[in-house]
C-alpha cells in the first residue's frame, strides 16, 4: 500500500502540531517517533471498535497514512502492535489512579481514591476492550501479568504496604505480597464484571460498594488492634498468632 501523496500523512500532522522536541535528535528520529505514536494512535482506535482479530494491518496503515513497511519498522507485527497499545492503555490508567490517590495522605482515604479512580478507568471503552477483555486472549497470562507487575500491581503492593503497617511489630513482607495480590486480584474481577455488565455505570457503582466495604473492614480490625503475625511467628509451626476477631464492645455485649 502506497502512501497518499495527496494530503500528509498522520505522522506529518503530529510533527507539524508540535511533538515534543528530543534533545539531540534530527528530524528524521522525530518523524520516526511521529510514525510510530500515529500507528499506536490508530491501533488503539481500531483495537477499541473492532477488537483485536476485526483489526487489520491494511486498516491500521491506512488510518496511520503510512506504508506496511513503516509499520513493520517498528513493529514486527499486529501483537507487537497491540502490546504497545496495551503498555499505554495500563499505562494511563495507572498514572490516573496515582494521580487521585496523591491528593490524600492517609492511606485509607488514598484507598479509597484509587479505588474510586479505578471505577472510572473501568468505565472507559478504551481500558474495558483493550485491557479486560482482549488482552488475557492476545497477550496470555504471562504477557499480562509481566506489564501488571510493571505497573498496576506495583501500585497495589505499594499501598497495602502503607494500609499494613504497624509501628509495633514488624509486618512480614510475604504477607504483604500475598494480600496484594488477592486484592489485585479481586481488582481484576471487578474489572470483568464491569467490562461484562451491560450497565456498565451500574456495575461499577456495585464494585465500589463491596471494595469500600471491604476496605471499612480491614480498616477497623486495624484500629481494633488486631495485630497480623510477624515473620518469625509465621516460621514457627504451631506458633500462635493474632486473633483475627476483636473483642466485642461495651454495646455489643449488652
Amino acid at each position: 500500500m502506497s502512501k497518499p501523496s495527496s494530503k500528509a500523512s498522520a505522522a506529518s500532522k503530529l510533527l507539524r502540531g508540535g511533538l515534543p522536541s528530543v534533545p539531540g535528535a534530527g528530524r528524521r528520529a522525530q518523524f520516526s517517533a511521529a510514525t510510530k505514536r500515529a500507528l499506536v494512535d490508530v491501533a488503539e482506535r481500531l483495537f477499541t471498535e473492532d477488537g483485536y482479530t476485526g483489526t487489520s494491518l491494511d486498516a491500521i496503515v491506512a488510518g496511520a497514512e503510512v506504508t506496511k513497511g513503516a509499520l513493520y519498522h517498528h513493529f514486527n507485527g499486529k501483537r507487537a502492535l497491540f502490546e504497545a497499545v496495551f503498555e499505554r492503555v495500563e499505562g494511563e490508567a495507572v498514572r490516573t489512579i496515582l494521580a487521585a490517590m496523591k491528593e490524600h495522605r492517609d492511606p485509607w482515604e488514598k484507598a479509597v481514591a484509587g479505588l474510586r479512580a479505578f471505577v472510572d478507568v473501568v468505565q472507559q471503552p478504551g481500558y474495558r476492550r483493550v485491557v479486560v477483555q482482549e488482552a488475557p486472549a492476545v497477550l496470555g497470562y504471562e504477557g499480562v501479568r509481566e506489564q501488571e507487575e510493571r505497573s498496576s500491581l506495583a501500585v497495589v503492593h505499594d499501598l497495602v504496604g502503607q494500609l499494613l503497617v504497624d509501628r509495633q511489630r514488624p509486618v512480614d513482607a510475604g504477607l504483604v505480597a500475598t494480600f496484594s495480590r488477592i486484592l489485585f486480584g479481586a481488582l481484576a474481577a471487578a474489572g470483568e464484571v464491569v467490562a461484562e455488565s451491560e450497565e456498565p455505570t451500574d456495575a461499577s457503582r456495585r464494585v465500589e460498594i463491596a471494595f469500600g466495604y471491604l476496605i471499612s473492614g480491614m480498616q477497623l480490625l486495624r484500629e481494633a488492634g488486631v495485630a497480623l503475625p510477624t515473620a518469625a511467628e509465621l516460621a514457627e509451626p504451631g506458633a500462635p498468632t493474632s486473633d483475627p476477631t476483636p473483642e466485642p464492645t461495651d454495646e455489643a455485649r449488652d
